[in-house]
């Protein structure tokens, strides 16, 4: 079938809930309105308000039911309208979520998967074009997910709820609906852990994830350069050695992400590929992020978010060295 982001995950789910009786998606408005961007459009009606449940709004309250439902024997999977709002249950996630399973010793687990959509690029507002995956990332335990395309998301989803821990699956906002991908109707899984090849290239590697893998491939294609562009898909546990091998077999390294620069995601892929291929490399790392600021209101988010031209000056610049 031919898919968006939004069709795909919702297929997804679909059979998820048909597989295993005990999963369950709960949040605010998911079930009557099919949530706020209709991922969920269609199941309430499916499989009723007791496999598709709406929710007060209270983030804290759902991650909290959630963790409590997964110790119980079900399989929750929640969803949080927007990754800015899921602050509000953090402790939730980083003192009961991630630690139960060393907290008892492997006694208890808290199989869940948390849904949330995440960066910017669609002029929302404040707290709904947050890139947290960084956070999540240093809490030991938690799973981070991000697909970039329907037929990842679709995959990495199903894989995430044959998991027996929580993960957290950010769905960037800007690719629901920004692109339609062939995607088997059936079940499949794309292996968590494991980093997508998009292309393969002698002239350098980029590493990229979420928004950023569509606009690294336009910037590629504009340059007609022979790249490696590398999907990380999941940021926790990542996938070094796919990782390490592109940065040794090209000696030089891009690394794109819509997150702030600062102690991020490509600030850990750096400092790895510093410490285990530093002489592999024929010029020095360059990152590409967004400002270490707070999210722009929408009449600045040009300015602030990545695009194709600081990856083209990245790349001239790389290759110039």
């Amino acid at each position: 079938m031919m898919a968006n982001m939004v069709t795909a995950i919702n297929n997804a789910l679909d059979l998820i809930l048909q597989e295993d009786d005990k999963a369950i998606i709960l949040g605010e408005d998911v079930g009557k309105d099919g949530g706020v961007f209709r991922v969920t459009d269609g199941l309430f009606d499916k499989y009723g308000d007791r496999r598709v449940m709406d929710t007060p709004l209270s983030e804290s309250g759902i991650i909290g039911t959630s963790i409590g439902m997964a110790l119980g024997g079900m399989h929750p999977i929640p969803e949080v309208q927007f990754a800015g709002f899921m602050y509000l249950a953090f402790d939730q996630l980083v003192n009961h979520a991630n630690r139960y399973r060393s907290r008892t010793r492997g006694t208890w687990n808290v199989p869940m998967v948390v849904r949330t959509p995440i960066s910017g690029g669609v002029r929302t507002l404040e707290h709904h074009s947050e890139s947290p995956e960084a956070l999540y990332s240093h809490a030991g335990g938690l799973t981070v997910v991000i697909p970039s395309n329907p037929y990842d998301a679709k995959g990495l989803l199903i894989a995430a709820s044959h998991m027996n821990d929580t993960v957290l699956f950010l769905e960037p906002t800007k690719l629901y609906r920004l692109f339609k991908q062939d995607v088997p109707e059936g079940i499949y899984e794309v292996p968590i852990g494991k980093a997508g090849i998009v292309s393969e290239g002698e002239d350098l590697s980029i590493i990229t994830y979420g928004t950023m893998v569509p606009v690294v491939k336009n910037a590629v294609s504009k340059r007609k350069v022979s790249a490696d562009i590398i999907d990380v898909r999941t940021i926790n546990p990542i996938d070094e050695k796919t990782i390490l091998d592109s940065a040794k077999k090209t000696g030089k390294v891009i690394i794109v992400h819509e997150a702030p620069l600062s102690f991020g995601v490509g600030a850990e892929i750096s400092a790895r590929i510093a410490e285990k291929a530093m002489f592999e490399l024929d010029s020095p790392i360059i990152r590409v992020g967004s400002p270490s600021l707070p999210y722009p209101f929408p009449q600045y988010e040009d300015y602030y978010v990545p695009n194709e031209g600081k990856v083209i000056a990245a790349i001239d610049k790389i290759l110039s060295e």
